[in-house]
């Protein structure tokens, strides 16, 4: 999504890195030129509106759940090998050491 005009910031740079500005876990100022952008580009703000209100909403829902510490790491883990390029294994998160199983399993006689 772009809305054609010219930004200090390009649109596809904000919403490349649109969670991490939601998160806080930029540079203080990458979340400036980020609040720049927003306050000029009306379908960036609309699109960081309703990724806002997904968020709050499903905090709202799932946060009272507490995540075991060992599924934390391993999902956190993924995501730090995904953000460095390097190719993720296929298997189940859940699964302990060795014991990988596909995200997707077939159903018995489904081929």
């Amino acid at each position: 999504m772009s809305c054609e005009e010219p930004h200090e910031t390009d649109c596809s740079e904000v919403l490349d890195h649109l969670y991490e500005f939601l998160d806080r876990e930029m540079p203080e100022g990458d979340c400036t030129k980020f609040e720049s952008h927003f306050e000029e580009c009306s379908p960036c703000l609309e699109k960081y509106g309703l990724e806002q209100a997904v968020k709050k909403l499903v905090k709202r829902c799932c946060g009272h759940d507490d995540v075991p510490s060992d599924l934390r790491s391993k999902v956190m883990g993924r995501i730090d090998l995904i953000r460095s390029g390097q190719a993720v294994p296929d298997g189940d998160v859940t699964a302990g050491p060795g014991t990988e199983t596909p995200v997707r399993a077939e159903a018995p006689g489904v081929e």
